[in-house]
């Protein structure tokens, strides 16, 4: 495990599309918050999924960050995901040492694991019935040709944390039911990788968008099964842009584009107003904003963002 600081935050963008202001306002609510306490901030590029994962998306990301001047620190180590899985393999076989993990042969949402879950993200909340199968009935499945996934098995128990924004929480872990942490391609899954990585980075802030903090309670009991202690963790309101939320899939207000429309403190004017840290949406650099920033001023409701107004 890393010391990288007392306080450190993280920017853990996923290479699957181009940034857009939605993403942008996370990135920067991060920079700002760890920038303010006076820590350290790792740059993480989660490329689990190779279908997904391009080089150009990963420079682009990296070359807008720059650009717009969210810098970050040197990290002394591997800092994307695709090449920590040796990491990652001592994590699962901890867990499974552990009697934490079973074989699944029959999960939905396999092919979207290693993304991180966003609302729409179905939940499978029934028992599953790999849990159950014997080791008989294992060997027939996979002679058959079956290659299994393999599931965390969450108690049913309760994880009390505090959000840095949207205050006390209490989740069943139950609730939501056993999760996937590797695919049945051996890609391991979100979950694993970003509890694994904050507690191994020393990452002790994570600022992310507020459609994240349903997985919160699953990072943190997986922090605590692998020995580790979880981040303080503060979460935004997401930037909907009209009725919906952003997406890289469809390129929605791309930074790339818009800083070919716009300078880079015209975007952070655009950003800062619409996250209530100034009342005038005027040209203005990170740096300036850091006199001023207060989560206090940050609204918890989403903020519906109108382009061409």
């Amino acid at each position: 495990m890393n010391n990288f600081g007392s306080i450190c935050g993280r920017f853990a963008p996923s290479p699957s599309g181009m940034l857009h202001l939605g993403n942008l306002s996370s990135l920067l609510l991060a920079w700002l918050d760890a920038r303010t306490l006076g820590g350290k901030i790792v740059f993480r590029l989660e490329d689990l999924d190779p279908a997904r994962s391009k080089k150009e998306y990963a420079e682009g990301i990296m070359s807008d960050m720059r650009r717009l001047g969210l810098n970050w620190d040197e990290y002394p180590g591997i800092n994307y995901q695709s090449g920590r899985t040796a990491l990652y393999d001592g994590a699962f076989e901890l867990l499974r040492q552990k009697g934490l993990l079973y074989p699944c042969y029959c999960s939905r949402n396999q092919r979207l694991a290693a993304s991180a879950p966003h609302e729409s993200y179905a939940h499978d909340r029934s028992v599953c019935r790999c849990k159950t199968l014997s080791a008989s009935e294992r060997r027939t499945l996979e002679a058959a040709g079956k290659r299994p996934a393999w599931k965390v098995s969450v108690p049913d128990s309760e994880i009390v944390f505090t959000d840095g924004h949207y205050g006390l929480r209490r989740v069943n872990l139950a609730n939501d039911g056993d999760f996937i942490i590797r695919r049945s391609d051996g890609i391991y899954a979100y979950q694993l990788a970003v509890s694994f990585d904050d507690m191994d980075m020393g990452i002790s802030r994570v600022v992310r968008g507020r459609d994240l903090l349903s997985s919160t309670a699953k990072q943190i009991w997986l922090i605590r099964q692998l020995g580790g202690s979880a981040p303080d963790y503060c979460h935004a309101p997401l930037i909907l842009l009209g009725d919906r939320k952003m997406s890289k899939r469809f390129g929605d207000l791309s930074t790339a584009v818009l800083l070919k429309e716009h300078c880079p403190e015209e975007i952070t004017g655009i950003l800062a107003k619409l996250l209530g840290l100034r009342e005038s949406d005027a040209p203005i650099s990170p740096n300036e904003l850091l006199q001023s920033f207060s989560w206090d001023k940050i609204p918890t409701e989403d903020i519906v963002f109108h382009y061409g107004k």
